[in-house]
């Protein structure tokens, strides 16, 4: 058994699992189709776990108590090696925790638990942040999987889209330089439809920052699908870079980039958890193949 990696097998999918950033490297459906990017070179991430920041800070400072920390997109934890809690052959548990590493750049104490399980054709990803020191603990957390893009090889990446299970007529947000702009944007969403193209992401990614929907599904009209579903995230964002990379990132997020105009503390960012001393948050999100 690697312990840089651990895969999940059950009847109907297999997953596997990186140590580096507790990251999901591979999905793949019965039929052995693989659903996840593989981290080609328009962009060599698979799934990163943001935390514990999403997005970008304004000038990627982190401002507390009057001291300045350099905090670089969407954090450091995708950057660090977790340890294992727990390997099984339909799941694993990864915990990240403090360091001086980690205070250099984020000056509180914490707990961050990751857990995998497979069961039929599901993958479920707990995160479970604790606060384990002494003051607030302000955070963001998201998933970023990457999936192919299209998930069928050799059909149209316009033959796809992702159909929410409510309507989603609110504004949507967009980005600016990594932050976010003033102004919300009318929803490229119609009903519970959001046709994908590449031009959909000339504008970064699309920020549903008020999300009604706690499920949606990515397919075309054959082929493999992802069936995605979410608890504790209030944001969703989705994106791919857009020069024809074939993948799209489907996100629920707990935060986004900080406003264009806000240049604060970083406890006072809006959209950040914030735990009190021993609080624990779990949130979580289910991947679902076809």
């Amino acid at each position: 058994m690697s312990n840089d990696s651990h895969t999940l097998r059950s009847d109907g999918a297999t997953a596997a699992v990186l140590a580096h950033g507790a990251e999901l490297c591979s999905l793949k459906n019965g039929q052995g189709c693989e659903l996840l990017w593989q981290a080609g070179p328009q962009w060599r991430r698979h799934a990163p776990l943001l935390f514990p920041i999403v997005g970008k800070l304004k000038n990627d400072e982190l401002r507390h108590r009057g001291k300045t920390y350099r905090m670089t997109q969407h954090g450091f934890a995708r950057d660090h090696r977790f340890e294992w809690i727990e390997r099984e052959p339909d799941r694993c548990t990864l915990v990240l925790t403090d360091s001086a590493v980690t205070r250099e750049r984020y000056p509180f104490a914490f707990r961050l638990v990751v857990t995998y399980a497979l069961q039929h054709a599901d993958l479920d990803v707990t995160l479970e942040i604790t606060n384990t020191g002494e003051e607030i603990l302000p955070a963001s957390i998201g998933a970023h999987p990457a999936f192919n893009w299209p998930l069928l090889s050799g059909l149209d990446k316009q033959a796809y889209a992702l159909t929410f299970s409510n309507e989603e007529p609110a504004p949507v947000r967009r980005l600016k330089d990594g932050l976010l702009r003033s102004a919300p944007e009318p929803t490229p969403v119609h009903g519970r439809t959001l046709a994908l193209s590449e031009r959909l992401f000339d504008d970064d990614a699309v920020i549903l920052d008020s999300v009604a929907s706690a499920s949606l599904r990515y397919a075309a009209d054959r082929g493999p699908s992802i069936e995605m579903s979410w608890e504790g995230f209030p944001e969703l964002g989705v994106w791919s870079k857009p020069d024809g990379a074939p993948f799209v990132c489907i996100e629920p997020w707990h935060g986004t980039a900080s406003p264009s105009d806000f240049d604060g503390e970083f406890a006072d960012k809006p959209g950040l958890l914030h735990l009190a001393p021993g609080e624990k948050r779990i949130l979580r999100y289910r991947v679902r193949v076809g």
